[in-house]
């Protein structure tokens, strides 16, 4: 009996510190997510140049998705393969198709 309750107390230990640890992940996570919309806002506040402005906001916009993916969504955690793979699957359509319309328009 004893050695049930110690495993029953390993496990909720491991939990805990299981838990703990996406916590800081989502809070540091969220943070960053912050400061990148407030970084954008700053840019465009600043009138810098479209040219500098536009790429930088697509790339952090981009570091947002796949950090709303990867944490939030749980996309990190075993068992979540299959949707992980048709979520990468529609983005990756997504980007063939926006590439060839770009190609045929400009073209």
């Amino acid at each position: 009996m004893a050695d049930n309750t110690n495993s029953t107390s390993e496990k909720q230990q491991f939990y805990r510190k299981k838990h703990k640890e996406e916590m800081k992940h989502h809070v540091l996570t969220f943070v960053m997510m912050i400061a990148f919309t407030l970084i954008a806002f700053g840019l465009v506040m600043a009138d810098v140049s479209a040219m500098f402005t536009i790429p930088i906001i697509l790339i952090m916009a981009a570091v947002q998705v796949a950090f709303q993916l990867y944490y939030f969504m749980h996309l990190n955690q075993e068992g979540h393969e299959m949707p992980a793979l048709m979520i990468y699957s529609g983005i990756f359509a997504a980007f063939l198709t926006i590439l060839a319309l770009t190609t045929i328009v400009w073209w």
